[in-house]
């Protein structure tokens, strides 16, 4: 989407940066400008995927009072589980983002999670270590998909969306599946022949590799 489409009369904004499924990321520039123009409006970004490559807005939170930031642990701090968010923003979106939370949210915080929330931020060795191997990982992944002719879009998050040249993604994603290997397909207008690929270990990378070039071989001999 444009960013023009942002800038436009609205009665709030929600972005996600990183983008899921398509991994677009906007920059720290571009989503300035999208908050100034929309000064009388909350734009909420959600930065789920940030760790893996992008620039937080956490450090503007201060210069705009309409601008309300995101996370959550369930991505890179590998708590999914736990069910664990945190905001940051204008006192004012923080008191009426409480009275909307204890109003209607179904997942209040027990003190297990609150633990594991915890000893994530403590353990900051363990989290920069994770995230960095994930990074890495998808870094190896990209040239290999790549010589298996697949576009792919530049990642900043802890997946990967690719298209194959030839091969229409809804076929290899059900060949994926006989294979036991679970990727994501979306059956929707502009994204219809695209797989969310999420980062596994080395070893899951290098199995998906293995299995892609098997389906894409066999293909290539029915074509």
């Amino acid at each position: 989407m444009p960013l023009n489409s942002f800038c436009i009369e609205n009665g709030g904004i929600v972005i996600t940066n990183p983008n899921a499924p398509t991994t677009k990321y906007i920059s720290i520039k571009s989503l300035k400008r999208i908050v100034e123009y929309n000064i009388e409006s909350v734009v909420i970004i959600d930065e789920a995927y940030i760790d893996f490559g992008g620039e937080s807005l956490i450090g503007f939170v201060n210069n705009y009072p309409n601008l309300l930031i995101i996370q959550t642990l369930s991505k890179s701090r590998s708590l999914a589980g736990l069910r664990v968010g945190f905001a940051f923003g204008h006192k004012d979106l923080i008191e009426g983002l409480n009275r909307i939370k204890n109003s209607i949210n179904s997942y209040t915080i027990d003190s297990i999670a609150l633990a594991g929330a915890k000893a994530s931020f403590e353990d900051e060795t363990y989290f920069q270590s994770v995230r960095l191997k994930i990074m890495d990982t998808r870094e190896k992944t990209v040239p290999l998909l790549r010589e298996l002719k697949f576009i792919i879009l530049e990642s900043k998050a802890n997946f990967l969306f690719v298209s194959h040249t030839k091969i229409n993604a809804k076929i290899i994603f059900n060949k994926l599946r006989k294979y036991g290997i679970l990727v994501r397909y979306f059956d929707k207008p502009r994204i219809n022949n695209f797989l969310r690929i999420s980062i596994g270990t080395n070893e899951e990378m290098k199995m998906l590799i293995k299995r892609l070039e098997q389906i894409i071989l066999e293909m290539e001999t029915e074509i």
